[in-house]
């Protein structure tokens, strides 16, 4: 499976400004989105899934749920992430099959290995700095660990660092082998950086795959 190089997460205060923020990412060149809403009913989070994705199929951006690998599955969305308290990804692949893609998040090497063993897509490794956005944050990764986990992985399953990274970090974190890199906060802020970070991973990738309704890649 191909997966992006630079994926943005979405922020907002309400639902709405998460979708305003999703359209803007994806008129900006996003080649993938990644729906993250916390502490609203399911429903909600159903509802602005189902929106998100209209907009991203239409600039053919992918989308990942966060967390809801349902929701993911009722709104013909891409894949989800999932974080170290969500669901296990061995029970969102029966459900999701093959063409979903699945993220898992890891702070260790252990965490990394478990989720290569259960078959993840990509591991969002990190955080890389502290950052307001997420709550029990796990301790902070350094470049050397990124460096060391990756070295001592020796797996194929893309790395995507992240945690509080601003577009100055990326040639450094790409240095430690990372695949790609995940952005919130530095992209909200200004959504004409995406051409920068997609310059700086020398993204996306001229065989890039279509989103299609129908059979999915």
């Amino acid at each position: 499976m191909n997966i992006p190089k630079l994926h943005y997460i979405s922020q907002g205060k309400t639902p709405e400004e998460h979708l305003e923020n999703i359209q803007k990412a994806c008129t900006s060149g996003a080649e993938l989105v990644q729906l993250r809403l916390k502490n609203v009913k399911k429903n909600v989070v159903l509802k602005t899934a189902e929106k998100a994705r209209e907009i991203t199929a239409h600039y053919q951006t992918r989308l990942i749920i966060n967390d809801h690998y349902q929701i993911a599955k009722e709104v013909k969305a891409d894949g989800v992430h999932l974080g170290k308290t969500d669901a296990d990804p061995a029970v969102a692949r029966k459900l999701l099959g093959e063409y979903y893609m699945i993220g898992g998040t890891a702070n260790t090497l252990d965490d990394c290995l478990a989720l290569v063993k259960k078959g993840v897509d990509y591991i969002g490794l990190g955080p890389f700095r502290f950052t307001t956005t997420k709550e029990n944050l796990s301790p902070i990764i350094p470049l050397m660990g990124y460096h060391s986990i990756v070295e001592e992985l020796k797996s194929d399953t893309p790395i995507i660092a992240i945690g509080g990274i601003t577009l100055d970090d990326v040639p450094a974190i790409l240095k430690t082998k990372v695949h790609g890199i995940a952005a919130s906060g530095e992209i909200t802020r200004d959504f004409n950086k995406i051409n920068a970070f997609h310059q700086l991973l020398k993204a996306p990738s001229a065989n890039e795959q279509v989103w299609n309704s129908e059979t999915k890649f």
